[in-house]
């Protein structure tokens, strides 16, 4: 992931972007969906072109996924890449696990730049992995997507929208929209042409009829935000 994910207030969210990320899923096929079931995303996709990410699905574990969406929160993406490169220092090969999270003090989490209620948050998350509390990608494989959610906002810090980028740039799952996102919802204005942005509600029931890839229109209504 290029840019921040971002979470805190609702519909405060920054837009990230994926573009070298390549779907296990058919991505022509559900272009081709999209464009028979929208004909103002039909348009967008004209204008941005059928054009795919290059890869979908990270190999990052989901610890290390979550812990890098903990530091990124409410920062500027070059602050935030800051500290998250000194605290993957603070591990064995810069691979991040729980156990050795858990070793750390907290005068070494402050050193590399993390606040209190961050610290807080990747204590939890440390917490809950050794636990076994967080399932292991194999685990997340075989789960449906609100279970996941479920399940990882019990996290201290980790709230829908953060699972939500989670399933789909990590776990590649085709018909995920996070309707708080700011950015999937100027996309939306900017693709209907309504002069303003829906409420998350209304965006949900919009987008029925992008099922079962509303993640695919997701990615291009983040690109539709740009235009």
């Amino acid at each position: 992931m290029s840019r921040v994910l971002r979470e805190g207030k609702a519909g405060c969210f920054r837009r990230p972007r994926h573009e070298d990320a390549m779907s296990t899923y058919d991505w022509d096929r559900a272009i081709a969906h999209l464009g028979r079931r929208d004909r103002a995303l039909k348009r967008i996709i004209g204008v941005i072109g059928p054009r795919k990410p290059s890869r979908l699905g990270s190999a990052k574990t989901p610890f290390a996924t979550l812990l890098r969406s903990i530091v990124y929160q409410q920062l500027s993406g070059k602050a935030a890449g800051t500290i998250h490169r000194r605290l993957l220092g603070l591990f064995p090969g810069r691979r991040p696990s729980a156990r050795a999270l858990l070793a750390l003090d907290d005068d070494a989490l402050r050193g590399v730049g993390l606040s209190r209620p961050k610290i807080l948050a990747v204590r939890d998350l440390a917490a809950k992995a050794a636990a076994r509390r967080i399932p292991s990608r194999r685990a997340l494989d075989g789960m449906e997507d609100e279970a996941i959610i479920e399940r990882l906002i019990e996290i201290r810090g980790i709230g829908r929208w953060t699972v939500e980028m989670l399933l789909i740039f990590t776990l590649d799952r085709p018909d995920v929209l996070p309707v708080t996102d700011l950015g999937v919802r100027r996309g939306f204005m900017v693709c209907r042409r309504t002069g303003a942005l829906p409420e998350p509600a209304d965006l949900l029931a919009e987008g029925e009829v992008w099922r079962p890839y509303r993640s695919v229109a997701s990615w291009y209504l983040w690109r539709a935000s740009e235009l």
